[in-house]
């Protein structure tokens, strides 16, 4: 019998979006309001990395200044992104980081 080879979820969530490009922006909506309530940092940046690669790192480095290598860092969960670099590949991306109103109601205590 073959070894049965598995694809990770990311080569899939990465293809996905590859085919899906009309996608991204409630994609991104929904990891912001994710991190937004659990502050998880490492998995923002890793979704980030899946849209990264789909518009292409090289694309974004020059756009942003940064290498490939400085893409790649900032979007790695081991990588502290400063605050600029986060915005320059969003900006990059198409998009930016506006703030917004916390509905009062729904706020934690």
């Amino acid at each position: 019998m073959a070894e049965r080879t598995y694809r990770q979820f990311r080569d899939v969530e990465e293809e996905y979006f590859r085919n899906h490009p009309e996608e991204i922006g409630a994609y991104l909506d929904e990891i912001f309001d994710e991190y937004a309530e659990d502050h998880n940092s490492a998995a923002l940046l890793a979704s980030l990395r899946i849209i990264a690669k789909v518009k292409g790192i090289t694309n974004i480095a020059e756009e942003t200044g940064l290498t490939r290598q400085g893409v790649q860092h900032a979007l790695s969960s081991k990588g502290n992104p400063r605050f600029d670099n986060v915005n320059s590949i969003m900006n990059a991306l198409g998009y930016r980081l506006v703030p917004e109103k916390i509905d009062s109601n729904s706020q934690r205590v």
